[in-house]
């Protein structure tokens, strides 16, 4: 499986009063640059198969952003993407065929610390996703055997490309 990870656009700040941290929206900055990234993204790389995002609001706003850049059906909301767990991600995840591109919309630290579990290491905190930032991993056996990265970027790197 080819798995593109991306961490959802910048949102509110964590901590804004009477907002709870899971709707936090996409702030209309993030919007407005994940849109640009959004058109870097389906540049380089064909519509996914499956597109999952977290159920919090900015990763699920975030994926109908990318979604609507690759003309692709409404991403699916899956609990997994809200948790750092690692097997529940595994889980759902595995079930996509190898020759499947499944796109995914995350949080920190999960989604760094899933780049890196992919990747063998335990440094994830040298992997950080900035905010709408991404990565794309040759996944051929399983998320449990690891993966190959293929490219990294930065959102503004993703604008750039647009």
């Amino acid at each position: 499986m080819r798995l593109l990870i991306v961490r959802h656009a910048i949102a509110l700040p964590h901590g804004t009063p009477g907002v709870a941290d899971n709707d936090r929206p996409l702030t209309p900055e993030g919007e407005l640059k994940f849109r640009e990234a959004a058109k870097g993204l389906a540049r380089i790389l064909d519509r996914p198969q499956a597109l999952l995002t977290s159920p919090w609001l900015r990763a699920r706003q975030t994926a109908a952003l990318a979604a609507a850049a690759w003309a692709a059906p409404e991403p699916k909301q899956t609990q997994a993407l809200a948790s750092g767990s690692f097997e529940a991600q595994a889980e759902v995840l595995d079930r996509y065929p190898e020759e499947a591109t499944v796109a995914i919309f995350g949080h920190e630290p999960w989604v760094s610390q899933l780049l890196a579990r992919l990747l063998g290491t335990r440094h994830d905190e040298r992997l950080t996703f900035k905010k709408g930032g991404a990565a794309l991993v040759e996944v051929p056996d399983g998320l449990a055997k690891g993966g190959s990265l293929v490219w990294y970027l930065t959102p503004k790197l993703l604008r750039k490309l647009a």
